[in-house]
């Protein structure tokens, strides 16, 4: 790499921005072009500052505690009780949302998404599941809505899934995602946005994903234009069971490969690469970007696995419909609070209960989904059908995509990396056209993608080009 661009890098990375350089490496002069410049100089979205300043760690531990306070919200709990049980919690977090929506406009629609779940492994008779529901209104046409989901779960389980009995009292798992969501819609909705966010508890986590699977299946049913969607399951502790005190970290769990991909797709992708490139994964990077510019004391660790080892979270149904889908998660857990009977065994405690909780964590990870969520729903939808034209042998590379259809569109960026790099590291704006050769530069040697680029400067996340001929 040329000296001048290893430079301009390094002092651009250390100036928390990304995709900063405008450089052909085979060029004569490796400087950035006026717009790259421009790009580098770019300043935080003041809506989005103002969000993630809202978000307020007292208001999240009081969540986290009354959640509690049920003693239980095992999926099989009492449904009537009060005071005690799934019941008691759902319509507790349905008030709440529901008096989140009054200071809306009129923009959030709150509903209990209610469904009869059949007898299952682990639901020995069938049960009525709910989840609890708010959806902000974007202020694009409904033809042309994009959504975005944020959700946790707000079940809870002992050792066994199927005691309805024992206390469960979820303060992690997953009390904490559950809070991050209220407090999300709490601050967001005095807020307008292009897009369509869906701030969501679901119900049925622990007895196999039942309520995130039939909230994705409807949406798919329903051809809901599920952008991406965020699940927050134990985000509670900054100190894990081996030890390690880590206040500043959040692991961001993202598929390389797509889980619904086809054979067809499969063969494509063994051929020209792009292992690393699923939505899902460019959507992992816009976080981490986002993150670091909003939230620069936290940092997002992109964890390249769909979720952690042979284990699974409320993500994993909308990645099986073809919606891109990431999973926030502690960086060390501590696997005494969670699924465990409350006990002191050996001197030792265990259960999931409030006092493991760090709850400014909490509202650090809280921040980073915030800002992540507002700089999707402001920006321009990813662009459509982005190819590698490959109709002619050559040293340059051929791009050509579909054209947005917002009315505050600027244009388009491309954007390239290094083929063992892990996130992009360089940019040009072309204008608002639909397609860009870029000269000298070869396919074989770079990863290329698209973004597109509003007229405030909002950016959408990359989208990964297929070959066509």
């Amino acid at each position: 790499m040329p000296t001048r661009l290893l430079a301009s890098t390094v002092v651009s990375l250390m100036l928390a921005t990304c995709f900063l350089l405008d450089v052909n490496p085979v060029a004569a002069q490796n400087k950035p072009s006026r717009a790259a410049r421009s790009s580098s100089a770019r300043t935080s979205n003041q809506q989005i500052a103002q969000i993630v300043r809202e978000i307020d760690a007292r208001n999240i531990e009081r969540t986290i505690r009354k959640l509690v306070s049920f003693g239980t919200r095992n999926t099989l709990s009492e449904q009537s009780d009060p005071n005690r049980g799934i019941g008691a919690a759902r319509d507790w977090l349905f008030a709440e949302f529901s008096k989140v929506a009054e200071q809306s406009g009129g923009r959030m629609k709150v509903e209990k998404q209610s469904f009869l779940q059949a007898k299952a492994a682990r639901v020995p008779e069938p049960t009525t599941l709910t989840n609890v529901v708010a959806t902000l209104k974007g202020t694009q046409p409904e033809a042309e809505a994009r959504t975005y989901v944020v959700s946790g779960h707000y079940d809870s389980m002992c050792t066994s899934p199927t005691d309805a009995k024992c206390d469960a009292p979820g303060a992690n798992d997953d009390a904490s995602g559950s809070a991050a969501v209220l407090e999300l819609a709490r601050v967001m909705a005095k807020y307008k946005f292009d897009a369509t966010i869906v701030f969501m508890t679901v119900a049925g986590e622990e007895q196999g994903l039942l309520g995130s699977t039939y909230f994705a299946e409807q949406a798919k049913q329903k051809h809901i234009d599920v952008e991406a969607m965020f699940t927050n399951d134990i985000i509670g502790s900054s100190l894990g069971g081996n030890g390690v005190h880590d206040p500043a970290t959040v692991r961001v769990f993202s598929e390389g490969v797509p889980s619904n991909e086809s054979p067809e797709e499969a063969t494509t992708r063994r051929g020209v690469g792009g292992e690393n490139d699923s939505a899902s994964r460019q959507l992992a990077r816009f976080i981490k970007e986002t993150g670091r510019r909003y939230v620069p004391g936290m940092r997002v660790m992109m964890v390249y696995r769909r979720d952690r080892y042979l284990r699974g979270g409320d993500h994993i149904p909308f990645l099986e419909r073809g919606f891109a889908a990431v999973r926030f998660t502690e960086p060390n857990e501590d696997y005494r609070h969670q699924h465990q009977n409350v006990r002191i065994e050996n001197g030792v405690q265990y259960g999931d209960l409030p006092q493991y909780d760090d709850f400014n964590f909490i509202a650090n990870v809280t921040r980073v989904n915030a800002a992540a969520l507002a700089a999707l729903a402001l920006a321009p939808a990813r662009p459509k059908n982005v190819a590698v034209v490959t109709a002619r042998l050559t040293n340059d590379t051929d791009l050509k995509w579909d054209a947005n259809k917002e009315p505050d569109l600027a244009g388009y960026e491309i954007v390239w990396r290094d083929t063992t790099s892990p996130v992009w590291s360089n940019s040009r704006a072309v204008g608002k056209v639909t397609s860009y050769t870029m000269k000298g530069m070869s396919k074989d040697n770079y990863f290329f993608g698209v973004r597109a680029v509003d007229l405030q400067g909002n950016r959408s996340p990359v989208s990964f080009p297929r070959p066509v001929r």
